[in-house]
């Protein structure tokens, strides 16, 4: 990591982000900071968001539940959403009733050739995957993987894949308290980064460790200068996913 800022700041705002449950905002990171300037707060926030992903992490491994959520922007009526973002969710399942570690992809469509390379970029081959009965998921167990379809029925609980929909819960709620809904589209994958860091540690009884997670992820993490950080996806200098060969 290449930085012009005092090292100082960078571990106390890395500690304001690491110490706080639900994290921080720009703002509020400015404030206790004592910052001049609203963008270097938000440069921060941004940089070490980019460094809660460690490069090359561990595919969910065992029995994953997984579905599509949108995210962000206004519901109009039943059928149409304006302005909001499909977001892939994929949640292990420890023990009954239990989730173990998650991850969160945007992607750009529901349709079988984007949520295979998705489901194949973040589960590991030989992996249970559950999922609806939506036909986008038909073809899954070609990536390695064993297939569990759960239906909707007239008569049945409509929530038939408990770990992900108590995900999407808290992952909205989230976006709602912390940042009141204001996060930026094009930066979203990174507001979901912080989402899965914060959610995989969720049993840490140490705001140290995840102090010191968060600092070596960032030291190795390579230079991400202004001109990475601002644009989010639509950034010519940001690499997305689904441009990068496929790990599974």
């Amino acid at each position: 990591m290449d930085t012009h800022l005092p090292l100082r700041l960078w571990f106390e705002a890395i500690w304001q982000v690491t110490s706080q449950k639900y994290g921080a905002s720009g703002l509020g990171l400015q404030r206790v900071l004592g910052l001049g300037s609203y963008r270097t707060a938000w440069t921060l926030l941004h940089k070490l968001r980019r460094a809660m992903v460690r490069p090359g992490r561990d595919r969910l491994k065992g029995l994953v539940e997984v579905d599509e959520i949108y995210v962000g922007g206004v519901r109009e009526n039943a059928e149409k959403f304006d302005n909001k973002e499909l977001v892939l969710v994929a949640a292990e399942e420890e023990a009954p009733r239990k989730i173990g570690r998650i991850r969160l992809l945007r992607i750009e469509d529901r349709t079988g050739p984007t949520l295979r390379k998705a489901i194949g970029h973040l589960i590991e081959p030989g992996a249970s995957v559950r999922t609806d009965d939506w036909q986008g998921y038909a073809r899954i167990d070609q990536l390695g993987l064993t297939h569990q379809t759960v239906h909707y029925t007239a008569l049945g609980s409509k929530n038939i894949l408990p770990s992900v929909n108590r995900v999407a819960s808290l992952l909205k709620r989230w976006l709602l308290g912390t940042h009141q809904g204001s996060t930026a589209q094009t930066h979203l994958d990174y507001y979901l980064d912080e989402f899965t860091f914060r959610f995989n540690r969720r049993t840490s009884r140490s705001r140290g460790l995840l102090f010191y997670r968060l600092l070596t992820q960032a030291v190795a993490m390579e230079p991400r200068p202004a001109k990475m950080l601002t644009g989010g996806r639509n950034n010519p200098h940001h690499k997305e996913w689904w441009s990068l060969e496929s790990s599974a």
